[in-house]
């Protein structure tokens, strides 16, 4: 391979990124990739070693100039995120930083941290039914609340339904206590911690009150339509081929459809029975449908989330080949 140097001036603010505290040092970095050699006098860094690497830390850092220049705030986290996407050739060029979808109630901005986030993003706001396929910690549920916010704040819709299966409870909700928020508390409290973090816990009682964010578990579905709203189906690796029928079919006119769900973590007794499963099978081939899949490299929680991701696809890949199933066996 063709050995290159180059040479990169960077601002005093792309300085402190790249070459910070060693936290959050994007210096250390470029220094792991392999046959690297990387260089800092003042605000000059000297990169050399194959063509196809440089190039690569040059994306890197580009995009990151990008996102620092818009004023984006990068913990140790983000910085490595961004790194590691540009690392494994995973990042097409496109424009940087990625659109804002709002701003929280604490005045947090809510950005896609990936370039698959930024496709879902895209698919969520351009076609009418978006399905999410992804580990968790990809912020499958997260952007697509956060989406829903918008659209409800700029009158796209007028009203948010979100809805689960409460497979946990069998289904049958009738036996716990309380009222149907009470009952299904449990099952949607990731779902409330988002809204509360984009909207305040004021507001969100408020709109819940209203009426205008409503919360229907999948089996309280059956026989409503919802027109004009911004309909999201969580943890739908847990629905059935009739109960995905039934929920995509609810949609009313002037509505959005976001289906998320991880196909790892299929609680039903038998997983080729889940409608998560077939979706593609059956949706692909209509236009306005939009499947995007997030993997190991979108998880933007603790990093140790990614390993352990990475680990049980390892895990369940070699019982595939053993035709082991479930059984247990060391990592």
């Amino acid at each position: 391979m063709k050995k290159v140097e180059e040479s990169i001036l960077l601002s005093d603010e792309l300085s402190r990124h790249i070459l910070g505290n060693k936290e959050a040092n994007g210096l250390e970095l470029i220094r792991s990739l392999p046959e690297i050699a990387v260089h800092a006098r003042g605000n000059k860094l000297t990169v050399s070693g194959g063509s196809e690497m440089v190039e690569r830390v040059k994306s890197f850092i580009e995009s990151l100039s990008s996102r620092v220049e818009a004023g984006e705030l990068l913990d140790a986290h983000d910085l490595r995120y961004l790194f590691l996407a540009h690392a494994k050739d995973k990042y097409p060029k496109c424009k940087e930083p990625f659109e804002e979808i709002l701003v929280t109630y604490s005045g947090r901005s809510i950005k896609p941290k990936t370039f698959n986030q930024h496709l879902y993003a895209q698919a969520m706001s351009n076609r009418e039914i978006t399905v999410s396929i992804g580990p968790a910690g990809t912020g499958k549920t997260y952007l697509a609340i956060g989406m829903a916010v918008r659209a409800l704040r700029d009158k796209q819709v007028s009203r948010i339904i979100l809805s689960r299966p409460t497979i946990e409870a069998g289904e049958s909700l009738g036996f716990l206590p309380g009222d149907i928020l009470e009952k299904v508390d449990p099952y949607f409290r990731p779902l409330y911690d988002a809204l509360q973090e984009f909207l305040g816990p004021s507001r969100f009682r408020q709109l819940i009150d209203r009426g205008t964010i409503e919360i229907n578990p999948l089996a309280f579905m059956r026989g409503r339509t919802f027109s004009d709203a911004f309909i999201i189906l969580d943890e739908a690796q847990n629905t059935t081929n009739k109960q995905m029928r039934m929920f995509l079919t609810r949609m009313g006119i002037g509505s959005k459809v976001v289906v998320a769900g991880d196909q790892t973590q299929i609680d039903l007794p038998s997983p080729t029975d889940s409608g998560l499963i077939a979706l593609p099978s059956v949706l692909s081939k209509i236009g306005r449908v939009a499947f995007v899949h997030l993997a190991e490299e979108d998880v933007i929680r603790h990093d140790l989330v990614r390993e352990i991701v990475k680990a049980y696809e390892i895990y369940s890949q070699r019982n595939e080949r053993k035709g082991k199933g479930d059984q247990d066996q060391p990592l």
